[in-house]
């Protein structure tokens, strides 16, 4: 048994905030992530005071935030005309994590290059610098979550950053749906970085392009590319994420922070939810 505690994003429930936070309760989770990206979690359309209030509700179901969700989408920092607005953002992002009495905020930042003098290499690096002083400033950490790439590239990408303000949200169903990477291994390849996870499971259909999984999420399809060819995700201890595995190598790395359940898929998603926390209790104190 481990120390690890139990999340959930709260708009995987579809619901409205304060009927998901109190779903993320009903349900036995212990902190809650939430997208600040957009529409009323949107940092420009709460004040001090909503602020406040929005902490309140949270503390009165005995939640905590373990994360807020900062993906600004398209193609994440690799576009150098994208990014002055983009970084501003997630800025503001990180001052509602502060407010809302957490330090993480997590993203995609697009796919990072395998060859470092690749052009969009040095445009990720330049913005993740600028957010990552920011992040250090404040007390946050600029997340970013794992799949586009390799856990091997993404560790040489951040171990060039000069700050320490930029981590990682740590999804092993990214990396075993798309790159096919060892998510066990990665744990202990990113040890150094990792302040949050993604509890999700998958399986790959067959091998895709990263480049190309991404694109489509950017631009919102391409051409015949049907991604349910490529991969799926599963219901917890239904995918190739050896959980068994996982948790012990957080662990071995003294991650013991939260297991946030993510289900992007399905019609049932409390019920998958619901099933994840029981999935997951077996292993938490």
């Amino acid at each position: 048994m481990y120390n690890n505690k139990i999340g959930v994003i709260v708009d995987s429930f579809r619901l409205d905030i304060h009927e998901g936070i109190k779903k993320a309760k009903e349900v036995g989770a212990e902190g809650i992530q939430i997208y600040a990206v957009s529409g009323p979690m949107d940092p420009d359309n709460l004040s001090a005071e909503d602020r406040k209030e929005l902490l309140a509700y949270i503390k009165s179901h005995g939640l905590v935030v373990s994360a807020l969700c900062g993906d600004l989408g398209g193609h994440g920092f690799g576009v150098a005309e994208d990014n002055p607005a983009k970084i501003e953002k997630s800025k503001r992002i990180m001052d509602l994590a502060i407010d809302l009495e957490t330090n993480v905020v997590t993203t995609h930042i697009g796919v990072v290059p395998e060859d470092e003098n690749h052009p969009k290499y040095k445009i990720m690096q330049e913005a993740c610098e600028i957010l990552g002083n920011y992040a250090d400033e404040v007390g946050a950490y600029f997340a970013i979550e794992t799949g586009p790439e390799t856990a091997v590239t993404l560790k040489k990408f951040l171990d060039s950053l000069k700050s320490k303000g930029v981590r990682v949200n740590y999804d092993p169903a990214n990396l075993v749906m798309v790159t096919g990477d060892d998510p066990i291994q990665g744990v202990y390849t990113l040890k150094d970085y990792i302040v949050h996870t993604h509890a999700k499971d998958g399986v790959m259909l067959k091998p895709s392009d990263p480049k190309k999984v991404y694109r489509f999420f950017a631009e919102g399809g391409i051409e015949d590319l049907r991604l349910e060819d490529y991969f799926m995700e599963t219901p917890l201890g239904e995918g190739k994420v050896d959980f068994d595995l996982w948790i012990k190598a957080l662990n071995d790395i003294g991650y013991d922070g939260f297991l946030t359940i993510e289900r992007e898929v399905g019609d049932q998603p409390e019920k998958d939810i619901k099933e994840a926390v029981r999935f997951l209790k077996k292993y938490v104190k």
